[in-house]
């Protein structure tokens, strides 16, 4: 494969893997807490030889580094469940499964399971500043979430959320939707903002997102057309020559 078609087909890879990650943020547009990734490119722009002018059109071979974790916060809503709960700025929610991992979301849409434990969606239970599930007695009816996290019932105090932060936030690896696990240590925040009753929703911006989609449509065709034209180019020059042999 000629070098122009090299070219064109790494553009083509990198807009394929950009395409699923716009599908992938599209499809979490209504999951509670779900922080967009966006991908990160690198090109390498071709020059002309014996010059600095660029080759026109332009050429470039692109690389896609990685996907950085758009962090920013997603718009609160009310619902006035007492076990829905949205972090304000900076944190996330500690949850563990069966196995001791723990996982990290901003997902606060919690329930109260048979064993009296307030749990998230995946029956994970939520931790205390103790790193303990909170568990609430049979006479416990009525929870309160202080915004520092504490929790009370009628019947007293019952402990604290952890609520954690991260050095870098792009250490977070997605297991799945709203939930991350890191290599990097987690830092307790000690006066955290907690809204009971709310729930944060995605940060995926639908409208502009299906507008990229659009564009990376167009692109990926492009640069498809771009290498057939590109083929039968070839195909052609090795006809002419086998008929001047």
């Amino acid at each position: 494969m000629e070098t122009t078609a090299v070219i064109a087909a790494s553009r083509q890879g990198a807009l394929r893997r950009q395409l699923n990650v716009v599908a992938n943020n599209l499809a979490n547009m209504s999951t509670n807490g779900y922080k967009a990734d966006q991908m990160m490119f690198v090109e390498h722009v071709v020059k002309s030889k014996g010059g600095e002018r660029l080759i026109s059109p332009k050429l470039t071979f692109t690389r896609d580094l990685a996907t950085r974790l758009d962090t920013t916060d997603g718009a609160i809503e009310t619902t006035g469940n007492q076990f829905d709960m949205a972090i304000r700025n900076d944190g996330f929610f500690v949850v563990r499964d069966p196995q001791g991992t723990e996982f990290y979301t901003r997902n606060g849409q919690f329930r109260l399971d048979t064993n009296g434990q307030i749990v998230n969606q995946q029956g994970y239970p939520l931790l205390s500043s103790g790193g303990q599930p909170i568990t609430l007695g049979p006479n416990d009816a009525e929870i309160n979430v202080a915004r520092d996290g504490t929790i009370s019932t009628e019947n007293g105090q019952l402990g604290k959320i952890r609520i954690v932060r991260f050095e870098n936030p792009q250490d977070l690896v997605r297991t799945s939707g709203a939930l991350f696990s890191s290599d990097a240590p987690a830092i307790d925040i000690p006066n955290p903002d907690i809204i009971q009753g709310a729930l944060e929703g995605s940060n995926v911006e639908p409208i502009m997102e299906m507008a990229k989609m659009i564009e990376l449509h167009r692109s990926y065709e492009s640069a498809k057309s771009f290498i057939e034209r590109e083929d039968e180019r070839q195909k052609e020059m090795i006809r002419s020559l086998v008929r001047d042999a």
